[in-house]
C-alpha cells in the first residue's frame, strides 16, 4: 500500500461502503416484497427495521457524503455531474412507470438530495472566501442550518394533506397530488444530516487525511471490499437497481 493510500480517509470509504451494501439489501428486499410478492420480506414494515435499521444506515450514508464534500476541490462540478445523473434517473423511471407500468418512479431521491447538499456547500464555500468569513462562524452557521432542518423534518408532517402543490414534493410534505414514488428522500430532515456531516468534515478532517490509527494487514484486507464499494458508490447505486428490478420482474412473470 502506498503512502497516499495510507493517508486517504479510508474510514469514510468503509462506512459509505457498508451503508451502500445495506441500501442494496433494502432495494432487493423491497423488490422481492412488492414486485414478486415474497412474504418473507415483510420485515420491511417491522418497527425495528423501519424505525431503526433503515434510518441508521441512511444517516451514515448521507452524513459521510457530507463529510466527503469538504475534501472536494470543485463541489460545483461534482454537483452539476450528480444532478444530471439524478435528472436522467428521474426521466428513465418516469418512462418505465408511465409507458411500461413498472411503478418505479423516482422524483426526489438520495441523488437529488446529495446534489442539493453539494450545491449548498459550494455556495457556503464561495461566500466564505468572498466575504472573508471566519471558519468558526461558517461552522456555526452550518451547524445551525443542519440542526434546524433536522428539527423541521420532525414537525413537517403536521402539514400533510393541507397543501397541494407538486413543487413541494421535495420537502417531505405528503399531499393529495403526491404520486407513488420509489426511493424517496426529502429535504427535511435529510439535508440537515448532510450539512451536519459537512460540519464534521470541516472540524475533524482539516488536513484532508485519515483520523484513525494506521491499519494492520488484516484490517486492510477486511476493509478493502467496503472501501471499494464506498469509492464507487454512485456507479454501483445506478447499476444495481435496474439489474435487480429486471430479475424480479422475470421472477414475477414466471410465478404468475
Amino acid at each position: 500500500m502506498s503512502r497516499k493510500s495510507d493517508k486517504r480517509a479510508y474510514e469514510l470509504d468503509t462506512l459509505r461502503g457498508i451503508a451502500m451494501i445495506f441500501v442494496i439489501f433494502m432495494h432487493v428486499s423491497w423488490d422481492l416484497r412488492y414486485l414478486v410478492g415474497l412474504a418473507e420480506c415483510k420485515y420491511l414494515d417491522a418497527p425495528w427495521f423501519e424505525g431503526l435499521m433503515h434510518p441508521f444506515f441512511l444517516v451514515v450514508f448521507v452524513s459521510v457524503s457530507g463529510v466527503c464534500c469538504t475534501f472536494s476541490r470543485s463541489n460545483l462540478k461534482r454537483g452539476i455531474k450528480l444532478i444530471l445523473v439524478a435528472l436522467a434517473l428521474s426521466a428513465g423511471t418516469a418512462v418505465a412507470t408511465y409507458c411500461f407500468g413498472m411503478d418505479c418512479l423516482i422524483i426526489f431521491n438520495v441523488l437529488h438530495l446529495l446534489s442539493l447538499g453539494i450545491f449548498i456547500y459550494a455556495l457556503v464555500e464561495f461566500l466564505e472566501k468572498k466575504t472573508g468569513t471566519s471558519p468558526r462562524l461558517t461552522n456555526a452557521l452550518l451547524g445551525f442550518m443542519g440542526i434546524l432542518i433536522i428539527i423541521l423534518g420532525m414537525t413537517i408532517r403536521q402539514f400533510d394533506l393541507t397543501v397541494n402543490s407538486v413543487l413541494l414534493i421535495p420537502t417531505g410534505i405528503i399531499m393529495k397530488c403526491t404520486p407513488s414514488m420509489a426511493d424517496y428522500m426529502p429535504v427535511f430532515p435529510w439535508l440537515g444530516v448532510f450539512l451536519t456531516g459537512a460540519l464534521v468534515g470541516r472540524v475533524c478532517y482539516k488536513d484532508k487525511t485519515t483520523v484513525v490509527p494506521p491499519r494492520h494487514d488484516v484490517t486492510r484486507r477486511i476493509t478493502a471490499p467496503f472501501e471499494f464499494i464506498g469509492r464507487h458508490s454512485l456507479l454501483i447505486y445506478l447499476a444495481h437497481q435496474p439489474i435487480v428490478i429486471g430479475i424480479c420482474y422475470l421472477f414475477a412473470m414466471v410465478l404468475k
